[in-house]
């Protein structure tokens, strides 16, 4: 028997070929292969298997019996449902009882009628109007209780008036209630006036005077105010039980005035040992600069809350005696009834009617120094009298050498008139105690982070 040997070319007499190959003719073999993979692509494809059509699939067809769910009980419940419905008005200075509840869409006789006749009750009509009143109804439109606000003497509490019905009828009780304190943040930019900035910013009247008031030993708010001027303010607003009624005071503050800032915050020292007079100036809440130093110094720079200067210290044209001479005083602008308050402590010298001054105040304060409130409608102070910074000595009129309601203010130094601005701006600060830096210092630290937060209220507005 022969043998037979298959030999077997070696890897490298198979792949030197190819190689050589593919060096001749790259184009063709690589378009050979691309068209080999697809052919074999494409069948594959092609001989996959497909899922049957849904038309040809088995229908099933199941039937159930459902029960439904009891609803009597809950058809019961829904028809004794009574729901209760709730609205809030503004009283008109022309409503009557009928209209005023046919705008809070109630049509109820009786509560007209009791509205009408009840002491209580009547108040809601009464006086100005404007006032907010909130009531409860029925879904018969019956009114089931009436509620109104509006603040009392006492600056912490609130009244409330609540109309009820009951089983005898309508009843009606005045109570009170302690407000809801929040505080609130606000800026604005300076266009035209201090007043106008305030608007602007939607801030309440009472948050500008606070601000003219603070910052007053520092700036002029009647001549040194610029335009591009901003502010920065956190302030209380009191609720009762959700309407705001009343503005509380401003709780810190940034005014920038021509470039430079003055910040301030409301600080109460912490009370003393009971052994220590706790009436003593420095017990007394003030504003404060961040640094420690009191902004409330021995004089106050006006003997009225903020109001326009109408004549300076100057010489002028006198109205009545119709010649120039020195306008020694300073005249605040403001409507008879106007209360006139002492720019410091001191004694009543003088308390009576004087030559062209008309009803005139002087009081003695320390260091020789001399405050004159003349023209006045009334003299509130009797001379000997003690009176402190801010008590109210009389009501600005018109009495004397005037020819319009103002208060004439003059500040004498040894018997000689000095401008009332410089003095109150030289005049000494009341200093914060020692043992109360600790805490200030701590208040002061969140009181810069509230105004940077509120300065951020102008950013936002802006962008």
């Amino acid at each position: 028997m022969g043998i037979f040997v298959l030999r077997l070319p070696s890897p490298s007499q198979i792949l030197t070929p190819i190689a050589d190959s593919l060096r001749r003719h790259p184009k063709r073999i690589t378009t050979s292969l691309a068209a080999l993979l697809l052919g074999t692509g494409v069948t594959a494809f092609g001989v996959a298997p497909l899922a049957p059509d849904a038309a040809d699939l088995p229908v099933h067809q199941v039937l159930e019996t459902v029960q439904s769910l009891p609803t009597q009980a809950q058809t019961d419940a829904l028809a004794d449902f009574n729901f209760k419905l709730f609205r809030t008005e503004s009283t008109r200075g022309s409503d009557t009882a009928s209209s005023l509840l046919k705008r809070l869409n109630l049509n109820d006789p009786a509560a007209a009628a009791f509205l009408r006749i009840d002491a209580n009750a009547q108040l809601i009509l009464a006086g100005r109007p404007g006032k907010t009143v909130t009531a409860e109804a029925s879904d018969s439109q019956q009114l089931l209780k009436l509620s109104m606000r509006w603040p009392s003497e006492n600056e912490a509490l609130f009244n409330r008036l609540v109309i009820e019905r009951g089983t005898a009828g309508f009843s009606s009780r005045i109570e009170t209630a302690p407000y809801t304190s929040s505080a609130r943040l606000a800026s604005g930019s300076i266009q035209t006036s201090l007043f106008a900035a305030t608007d602007d910013a939607h801030l309440p009247d009472k948050v500008a005077v606070q601000l003219a008031e603070i910052f007053s030993g520092d700036i002029d708010f009647h001549s040194d105010l610029r335009k591009g001027d901003r502010f920065n303010v956190v302030y209380e607003s009191l609720e009762a039980d959700g309407e705001t009624l009343r503005t509380g005071r401003v709780l810190s503050a940034e005014f920038v005035n021509a470039g430079t800032a003055h910040q301030a915050m409301w600080f109460q020292a912490p009370g003393q040992d009971a052994a220590v007079a706790v009436n003593t100036q420095k017990d007394k809440g003030g504003y404060y600069r961040l640094d420690g130093q009191s902004l409330r110094r021995a004089y106050l720079s006006s003997p009225v809350e903020f109001s326009r200067i109408s004549s300076g210290f100057s010489m002028r044209f006198h109205p009545v005696l119709q010649k120039w001479r020195a306008h020694l005083g300073t005249d605040f602008a403001a409507t008879t009834g106007t209360p006139a308050r002492t720019v410091g402590d001191g004694t009543v010298e003088f308390a009576g009617v004087q030559n062209g001054y008309g009803n005139v105040v002087i009081i003695k304060h320390r260091d020789n120094h001399e405050t004159v409130y003349a023209h006045l409608s009334k003299i509130l102070v009797r001379a000997g009298q003690s009176v402190a910074q801010s008590d109210t000595v009389g009501l600005v009129g018109s009495t004397g050498w005037a020819t319009g309601p103002h208060l004439h203010f003059e500040f004498r130094v040894n018997g000689a008139q000095q401008d009332p601005m410089n003095i109150a701006k030289q005049s000494q600060t009341v200093q914060l105690s020692t043992a109360s830096l600790p805490m200030f210092r701590k208040l002061a630290a969140d009181v810069k982070s509230q105004l940077q937060a509120a300065s951020s209220i102008t950013q936002t507005r802006t962008q």
